[in-house]
């Protein structure tokens, strides 16, 4: 680490973090990359994720450059349909609810597709996500929930591939470092970063720096304070290093505190996994094929629809309503036309699970309430009415008489053995954060851009509100990683 300064130092070493300093490099700039971590839990939240990034597209032609080792004869074993910007960009705008930034969004949706084949272009491998996102249809392995591209190796495959390209490029990383605030001179322009790690406490000069460090999403006291009563019992999925420190050390310059900052993505996470991620399971304590199920709480009552969408657009929420269950614990049920049909995620050894040939037997295993599950078991297969089940598609198998409806993927659970896995809330990242402008620049509170300050990543307000679309995530910090590494190589100079 030079102590003579940098052009640009990028504050966390995640997806967007890492995108960022590659941009910036390839501008010129002498860059650091400050990982709070120690080097065997580097890589922030990505390491942590599936790997999976959503991003428009046409048809299967524009594939073909993301996937060059692919035969013409894989590619056309699989149905990947199309996906415009405007496809994109409605998706957001009905899962916020409206409330996305327009802006952030069309930046966003319309750099989704030329930021993949950067990431490409720079040794980013990537594969079709036929074991996690599709379903065999007529033939074809059919993509759900228009995600259909993961990262070689998952979300860590796509860490340990920015470090290598980074390190490669001869950008330094400083591990177990962290920033601790900026440093501004008269006019509040951005000059340095106050750091501390191994060497004790100091300020590293620079032209710019780019905030890539996360939400709050592991300090307990910003969750309770933010999100509401009972989040600091919430499971934290991924790093436990993403505290807030830079949203507090952007606030403390006159950043404006943008988004929801209410809200959060949560989502079902195995009821007794660790209080925080753990690399070694990685993401698989998730449970996500609740769709061709129901899921219950410890009185066996039902408190979601669980067909309402694909799960690439409600999963990110229903967490959260775990956590408002009692016990802060939910359960998902399968029977034996479905168990085959589970995620992998389902059959690692940690999984949390109960197996019986009745209900009852099933509940007294997961300490649900057997009267009530039992019951609603009942009521449930009861109110299925006709149609034809096909989970690659919304099938329109609904329920019909009961609350929560279910409205797609609705069939009996009535042949044994059948399976349980038990969950809780697991938060991913918060929605709140600080505001920038179509160049990635920090606003201040009257909308004037901080000289010298730059943000990307899952500290940026404004795009998510309430809920979120699987894999926009990712791809927001490369997006804007990108972008903010650019700026703050032109801003440095």
């Amino acid at each position: 680490m030079s102590r003579d300064g940098y052009d640009v130092v990028v504050v966390g070493a995640g997806n967007a973090g890492l995108c960022a300093a590659l941009s910036a490099h390839e501008r010129g700039a002498r860059v650091l990359v400050l990982e709070k971590a120690p080097r065997a839990e580097r890589g922030g939240n990505t390491a942590f994720t599936g790997g999976l990034l959503r991003f428009a597209f046409n048809g299967i032609e524009d594939f073909k450059p993301l996937l060059p080792d692919y035969s013409q004869e894989e590619l056309d074993a699989v149905d990947v349909g199309r996906y415009t910007q405007r496809d994109y960009a409605n998706d957001l705008d009905r899962v916020t609810e409206g409330l996305c930034d327009p802006e952030l969004v069309d930046i966003l949706t319309s750099q989704s597709y030329p930021t993949m084949l950067w990431m490409r272009e720079r040794g980013v491998r990537w594969m079709l996500a036929i074991g996690r996102q599709s379903f065999q249809h007529e033939g074809k392995a059919k993509f759900f929930g228009n995600l259909i591209l993961e990262a070689n190796g998952g979300g860590q495959g796509l860490s340990d591939r920015l470090f290598e390209i980074a390190e490669n490029a001869g950008i330094d990383i400083a591990y177990d470092t962290k920033a601790t605030g900026l440093e501004t001179d008269d006019r509040n322009a951005v000059v340095g970063v106050r750091v501390f790690g191994p060497e004790g406490k100091r300020l590293i000069p620079c032209g710019a720096v780019v905030l890539a460090a996360g939400g709050f999403e592991a300090n307990k006291e910003m969750r309770t304070r933010y999100l509401g009563p009972d989040w600091e019992l919430a499971k934290v999925r991924g790093a436990r290093f993403n505290t807030g420190d830079a949203i507090r050390a952007a606030l403390d310059v006159g950043a404006q505190p943008y988004g929801h900052w209410s809200s959060c993505h949560a989502v079902a996470w195995d009821l007794l996994s660790d209080d925080v991620g753990d690399l070694r399971i990685g993401d698989l304590h998730q449970k996500h094929s609740y769709p061709i199920g129901i899921v219950v709480n410890r009185e066996g009552r039902r408190f979601v629809d669980e067909g309402a969408d694909y799960r690439n657009y409600t999963y990110a929420k229903y967490g959260r309503e775990i956590l408002k269950q009692p016990g802060r614990a939910a359960f998902q049920i399968f029977d034996s036309k479905t168990i085959p049909l589970l995620r992998d995620e389902y059959r690692i050894r940690q999984a949390t699970r109960g197996r019986a040939d009745n209900i009852r037997e099933l509940a007294d295993q997961l300490t649900i309430d057997p009267d009530g599950l039992e019951r609603t078991v009942k009521e449930f297969n009861n109110a299925i009415q006709p149609g034809d089940f096909n989970p690659s598609v919304l099938d329109g198998k609904h329920t019909e008489g009961i609350t929560p409806p279910k409205t797609n993927w609705a069939i009996p659970i009535d042949e044994p053995p059948y399976e349980g896995y038990a969950v809780t809330c697991g938060i991913t990242f918060t929605f709140g954060g600080v505001r920038i402008n179509t160049k990635a620049q920090v606003l201040d509170t009257e909308n004037r851009p901080i000289p010298g300050l730059f943000a990307a990543g899952e500290l940026v307000g404004g795009l998510f509100y309430y809920n979120y679309a699987g894999g926009s995530g990712l791809m927001g910090g490369a997006v804007f990683g990108r972008l903010a590494g650019t700026s703050a190589a032109e801003a440095a100079g």
